[in-house]
Order: structure tokens, then C-alpha cells, then sequence
């Protein structure tokens, strides 16, 4: 090829290369959600990520949702590639201790542990560490607020459970999840329970035919201000 044709070629390339569609502009960047501004809901998941979290993250990809998976170290370590693709669409992982004990009966070196090797699996697995803490059964006292603030989290509970870990029916498990969704609702579900993950695709439609967007608990609880150490929602009875 001669100098010239090299030349022309270079020019051509140019050409086809300045009017193609750069990534960004053909996918551009979606705003952040603004639950002011649209009604919101809060999907959570315990215990994982289950053996059924790939078919789930295929509904919530389908219908463009996003979720928050309250992970147990143990199963990160077990399944990383669900961890991994939890965090590349977009949905947000939250620390459930590395073996679920319950945290209000362990010494303070356990639930520092339980908490610290979860952050590790996590971080292997998917680049990130949780920035959320959910106690094992929901369960916290001071001592356990006092060490979720030395790592830097607040705890976050529930609005709303599904009861799908007691049903394990997946009618039962759909009509318990919409009596209980309500506006900037967190609402508890299991990814380990098969029918919670035959039951998603209705849910998630259902809810959103009722104007419902589905975020991540981090959209819902942005205007909270919440502090390390802090629960979220306040359980009865509690004191700081």
C-alpha cells in the first residue's frame, strides 16, 4: 500500500470514527433516584446469595429493578460470582455477619470478627465493601450499635417482611409482600427460598403497575442522615 492510500485510509478511519456514537453517549449515565420525587420501595435479601440469586438477578435485570442483598460471608465465599454480578447491575450489598449468630449473645471479638470477614469476603469478591449492616434476626443492644460504629455502618431493619422463610408459598409469600409495601418501604425477603424467586417476576411487576420504583435501602434512607452506629427503622422499645 502506498503512502498515499495510507494516507487516505487514515483519513477515513477518521472520518467513520468522528461520527459514530461515543459509549457514553449511546448509554448514557442514569440520575440518581429521588424518593422525594417518585414513590419508592426497598427489596431486601437475607443470607446469601442463595443458589437461586442468578434467576433472581435475571428478573430484577429484566424489570430493571434494583435490590439490596444482606450478605453472609460464608456464602460469598462459597458463590463470588453472584456477589460479583450483585455489584456490576447496580444493586447494593449489605453485611449480615459472616455465620449468622445472633449478635446480642456473642462477646465483642465474635461480632467484630463476623462483621470483619464479611467485609473481606465482600471486597474479594466484588471490589467493594458493604457500607450497611443488618444483625442476624434483626437483633442489636448497645454494644452491637458501639461496634457497628467503629466500622463506619448504621443498621437497617424493616419496614415489612414477606414471612417467605415460613410460607415458602409462593402466593402466600406474593400477598404478604404487597399487603406490607408501602411508600420508601424496606421490605425483608430471602433469596435462599426457591418460591420468593418464583414469586419476583409478579412482585415486581405488580408493584411497579402500583407506580412503585425499586431501589436500593441507600436511596430510601439518603434523606435520614443516618451516623454510624444508628438503626434504621427505629424498633420499639429502643434507646440510644
Amino acid at each position: 500500500m502506498s503512502r498515499h492510500q495510507i494516507s487516505l485510509l487514515a483519513i477515513a478511519v477518521a472520518a467513520v470514527t468522528a461520527l459514530a456514537p461515543s459509549p457514553a453517549s449511546a448509554q448514557p449515565k442514569k440520575a440518581p433516584v429521588d424518593c422525594e420525587q417518585v414513590k419508592c420501595i426497598a427489596l431486601t435479601f437475607d443470607d446469601g446469595p442463595g443458589q437461586y440469586a442468578g434467576t433472581l438477578l435475571d428478573t430484577l435485570k429484566k424489570y430493571d429493578a434494583k435490590a439490596t442483598f444482606f450478605l453472609e460471608g460464608q456464602y460469598v465465599k462459597s458463590r463470588p460470582a453472584f456477589v460479583k454480578r450483585m455489584a456490576a447491575e447496580g444493586h447494593e450489598l449489605g453485611n449480615h455477619s459472616y455465620s449468622h449468630p445472633d449478635f446480642t449473645k456473642s462477646e465483642a471479638g465474635k461480632i467484630r470478627s463476623e462483621i470483619q470477614k464479611t467485609q473481606d469476603a465482600v471486597k474479594q469478591a466484588a471490589g467493594v465493601e458493604p457500607k450497611l449492616l443488618r444483625p442476624p434476626y434483626g437483633l442489636a443492644d448497645l454494644q452491637v450499635s458501639d461496634i457497628a460504629t467503629e466500622f463506619g455502618m448504621p443498621m437497617i431493619l424493616w419496614t415489612g417482611g414477606s414471612h417467605d422463610w415460613d410460607t415458602k408459598n409462593v402466593e402466600a409469600i406474593k400477598k404478604k409482600t404487597l399487603e406490607v409495601a408501602q411508600r420508601d418501604g424496606i421490605i425483608l425477603m430471602h433469596d435462599w427460598v426457591k418460591q420468593t424467586v418464583d414469586a419476583m417476576p409478579s412482585i415486581v411487576k405488580t408493584l411497579q403497575s402500583k407506580g412503585y420504583t425499586l431501589v436500593t435501602v441507600s436511596d430510601i434512607v439518603k434523606r435520614q442522615n443516618l451516623q454510624p452506629g444508628d438503626i434504621f427503622p427505629v424498633p420499639q422499645g429502643w434507646e440510644r
